[in-house]
């Protein structure tokens, strides 16, 4: 019987430092355990920051692209977050569930809702940064928005923190090292579920029997 694969749903507020705890927790894993976390690359209609690439670390397509996707369904959960419309592909997840690949999908809190909602399967967990102080300080020395954008992600935040109970784990953003770790254990433990560990247990309790 084919292992289904899981599906770790990370949202936080803008700058509470999602992306870099998804890529460090896919890096550390992977090159750790021999079952493979795979990034799940979204759509998005914004245009590609000088460090990403097509295809990795999202689909950049165009608005009208985008919009036949809708329209023909295609999406598990869109959002139009700051402008930008941004989606998961349904047949994407689904794929990766049928053919045992795991999935680590980092998504804005609308999108976490719809998936919620609509696809009704995954982890979810929760990124918050430790103050509100602490998120201004971390956009400002990100560097990638005007000041007007920031206020304005700061005002969506004051809303989105109060989306933590929707979430089955929660991560205060700290320590990077030790949110890292949080991260890294959330994923170790649900794969280590008792009823997703049936078929390696019933392979085990053969092996016992066969010395009995």
């Amino acid at each position: 019987m084919q292992i289904k694969g899981l599906l770790f749903i990370v949202s936080a507020p803008s700058g509470a430092g999602k992306t870099s705890l998804t890529k460090a927790v896919l890096e550390r894993l992977n090159a750790s355990t021999p079952r493979h976390l795979h990034w799940s690359c979204s759509y998005t209609t914004r245009d590609p920051r000088p460090e990403e690439v097509h295809g990795r670390d999202y689909f950049f397509i165009s608005e009208a692209e985008f919009d036949q996707m809708i329209e023909k369904g295609e999406f598990a959960e869109w959002a139009l977050v700051y402008g930008n419309k941004y989606g998961t592909s349904l047949h994407y997840l689904e794929d990766a569930e049928r053919e045992g690949i795991d999935l680590l999908l980092e998504i804005d809190i609308q999108g976490a809702r719809q998936l919620h909602e609509r696809y009704g399967r995954g982890i979810f967990i929760f990124i918050l940064p430790p103050s509100a102080g602490a998120l201004r300080k971390r956009l400002v020395k990100r560097g990638t928005e005007e000041s007007f954008t920031i206020e304005e992600r700061l005002r969506h935040a004051r809303t989105e923190v109060d989306e933590w109970r929707f979430f089955e784990y929660i991560i205060i953003n700290d320590k990077f090292e030790k949110a890292v770790a949080a991260l890294e254990g959330i994923v170790m433990a649900e794969r280590s579920r008792r009823d997703r560990m049936n078929e390696q247990v019933e392979e085990i309790l053969k092996d016992f029997q066969k010395e009995g």
